[in-house]
């Protein structure tokens, strides 16, 4: 199920349960997982694209290693807040994931992430050749928090 937005998303969550964070790249899939408390979103593997079911066969056995309860999908927007053709093809996986999974699913803005994952790693002196094998699962990493902040906050103004 696709969410509209993150209230939706929150209120089709179950109260506790670890979500996976997605940076879709066109060569890779950067995936985050957070606990299941979801405060702290922690990268954890780069997936090289092959082919839709390939890919998806491969995330989902962390799904299930996991056990996770939803996806956040980093989606791409361009600085003035358009989308352009990363950000359809984004809402393209989505769709075909909604098909394959009956967990929810919801888009995170991920304008700054991976500007903000490779400034981190500059500040962790790490090499390039090390930054670029990460650069997908931490930017993951960032989108999967910034969404769990925005749950944080929506469950304090509900509760």
């Amino acid at each position: 199920m696709i969410c509209t937005g993150m209230d939706d998303f929150a209120g089709a969550l179950p109260r506790v349960g670890a979500l996976a964070g997605l940076d879709l790249g066109t060569k890779t899939i950067g995936v985050s997982v957070s606990d299941t408390l979801r405060g702290i979103a922690t990268p954890l593997r780069t997936i090289r694209r092959e082919k839709f079911t390939l890919d998806v066969a491969d995330l989902m056995k962390t799904v299930a290693e996991r056990q996770i309860v939803g996806f956040v999908l980093g989606l791409p927007v361009n600085m003035d807040g358009s989308e352009g053709p990363r950000a359809q093809s984004t809402r393209a996986f989505a769709r075909n994931l909604e098909k394959l999974t009956p967990l929810p699913i919801t888009f995170w803005d991920e304008r700054l992430s991976t500007v903000a994952a490779e400034r981190a790693m500059l500040e962790a002196d790490l090499s390039r050749k090390r930054r670029a094998e990460l650069v997908d699962h931490v930017a993951a990493g960032f989108i999967l928090q910034g969404a769990l902040d925005r749950l944080a906050h929506l469950g304090r103004a509900h509760g």
